[in-house]
């Protein structure tokens, strides 16, 4: 009788993904008990152990490399800003205030920082891309300097930096990359809201409170202050010596562009407190079947972490982020593939990764520290399937994949959502430069393939352009806000039919008899070159 039951067990068919499943695990990732999980908080430990008891019932093994579940990852958290910038020439003066007109921290990892009377230069868009012959630097000592950026790439000339898609370069990190390595003494970056993607509420949200970084590296150079300007605070700096904002934008966007002194300096002085803290990446493994091909493996992330809780909260005012779409349900439906794939008959004949990862809200911080320190080196990374931020409002015609074109990940992605009766198109937000703003672009960079994609925006049932009424509600109302929580009117029936996508494309790689492939010519290929070459 034994015998026969475990027969019959063993023949049962894997138990389908479903919504609430989904919801089952967002709604403890986002309750108020993980106090928005904020990096290196106890919310954040609670997360981490979760995610490792889901993946020890499930039966995978510990990927941690120390032999357990949780790979450590040292941060070093910043608590401080500027109350004000003062901003002055020869004849006149300037103060800018602490959230109405920037945001603004400091940019290396001491307890003081400190601008006196700093010069001002616009950089325009703080770009060195020689591939498309292009230097807004000009050879120009910028040394002790505070440059003033815009936040995005030229878009103008569809042969340049891709014409309205956002690449990198458009991105406020790379902005803030080059500015260090350029010693200047800080970087401003001008928000609006169609470079950014967001309003400047989410900046107020975002960048204050502490504020988290890898250990920085012994001698690199590091920014006394790093932040943002609103449209509106950037004018008025560039008008106290008759400088216009727009023509200034405007003459950015050729290569004959050199950087232009403001004519104005800017000071500031705070203290901030700074601590050494860790997070964690929460690493499951799926043994693969074959005995050659088990020794590359097919990675799912999804980042754990979101922003915590506001400080100086009103009274009766909801302080926590409880991040629910962005990323408990992520994380969700990766540990619902997790599920899928640990009860299959047969395990694919790749391994499986499955990397719950910290601090993407921080700078993508677990998924650097993940691949920099990876349990494989990334030569024998297939490729990377990341999870950030499912669809809550229905199933849709269509599939937007994030930068389309760049690997034969696309081919299987087709072909699959073929299956499911959907048609593939390019990320109608291309200029929001998503590729670039989550965890597969680590990976990316270090020359894995990666895919990273989501619903379109043709719903079944509701009129044209509705999907992109509802994206945009929601980010303008709930992205990096107290109300990202788990709501009543959610429908995942379109999620659902991602995350077996999902599934599916992670099956296909891992049984599939070679590596997918970038693109040639893409800008990752020659990552992967090298790492294949080492």
């Amino acid at each position: 009788m034994g015998l026969i039951l475990l027969c019959v067990l063993a023949a049962a068919p894997v138990k389908p993904i479903d919504a609430a499943e989904l919801t089952g695990h967002v709604r403890f990732l986002a309750s108020d008990l993980l106090e928005g999980r904020g990096p290196a908080t106890r919310g954040d430990r609670l997360a981490q152990q979760y995610i490792a008891a889901q993946f020890e019932a499930l039966g995978l093994e510990p990927a941690a490399p120390d032999g357990g579940w949780i790979q450590p990852v040292e941060l070093v958290g910043v608590t401080g800003n500027p109350e004000v910038l003062t901003l002055q020439t020869a004849a006149s003066a300037l103060t800018l205030k602490f959230k109405d007109d920037f945001i603004a921290l400091s940019g290396h990892q001491q307890r003081e920082s400190v601008l006196e009377r700093a010069d001002l230069v616009f950089v325009g868009y703080g770009i060195r891309a020689p591939e498309f012959q292009w230097d807004d630097f000009k050879g120009l000592d910028l040394k002790g300097k505070v440059l003033v950026v815009m936040n995005s790439d030229p878009e103008d000339d569809p042969s340049l930096f891709a014409g309205r898609a956002r690449l990198w370069y458009g991105r406020w990190d790379y902005k803030y990359e080059q500015a260090r390595q350029l010693g200047a003494a800080g970087c401003l970056i001008i928000h609006t809201t169609p470079s950014a993607g967001y309003p400047w509420s989410v900046v107020q949200t975002s960048w204050t409170g502490e504020q988290f970084d890898l250990p920085a590296r012994p001698g690199e150079p590091q920014l006394q202050v790093k932040g943002w300007l609103t449209e509106t605070a950037a004018r008025k700096a560039f008008a106290l010596t008759g400088k216009d904002l727009d023509a200034l934008r405007v003459s950015a966007n050729s290569r004959k562009f050199k950087p232009v002194p403001l004519g104005v300096t800017i000071s500031t002085s705070f203290t901030s407190v700074v601590a050494k803290k860790v997070s964690g990446n929460v690493l499951g493994l799926l043994r693969g079947s074959d005995p050659q091909l088990s020794k590359e493996v097919v990675v799912y992330t999804a980042h754990h972490d979101h922003l915590g809780k506001k400080e100086g909260g009103a009274p009766g005012e909801d302080v926590i982020f409880n991040g629910a779409v962005d990323n408990a349900s992520g994380v969700a439906a990766m540990l619902a593939i997790a599920r899928s794939l640990s009860q299959l008959p047969k395990a694919p004949k790749r391994s499986v990764l499955f990397a719950a990862v910290a601090a993407e809200e921080q700078g993508l911080l677990g998924s650097q520290f993940l691949i920099e320190h990876p349990p494989v080196p990334p030569a024998r990374m297939a490729a990377d399937l990341n999870l950030d931020g499912l669809n809550v409002w229905g199933r849709t015609r269509d599939v937007s994949v994030i930068g389309l074109g760049k690997s034969s990940l696309d081919a299987q992605i087709i072909e699959l959502a073929r299956a499911q009766g959907r048609t593939v198109k390019p990320d109608a937000l291309s200029d929001r430069g998503f590729f670039y703003r989550s965890d597969q672009f680590n990976f990316a960079k270090h020359g894995v393939p990666s895919a990273y994609f989501s619903s379109g925006q043709d719903f079944i049932g509701r009129p044209e352009g509705w999907g992109r009424t509802q994206r945009e509600k929601w980010e303008s109302t709930h992205y990096h806000q107290p109300s990202d929580e788990v709501r009543a009117d959610w429908d995942l029936s379109g999620a659902l039919e991602d995350v077996n996508l999902f599934l599916e494309l992670g099956l296909s790689v891992a049984n599939a008899s070679s590596m997918p492939t970038w693109t040639k010519g893409d800008e990752f290929e020659a990552a992967r070159k090298r790492s294949l070459a080492h």
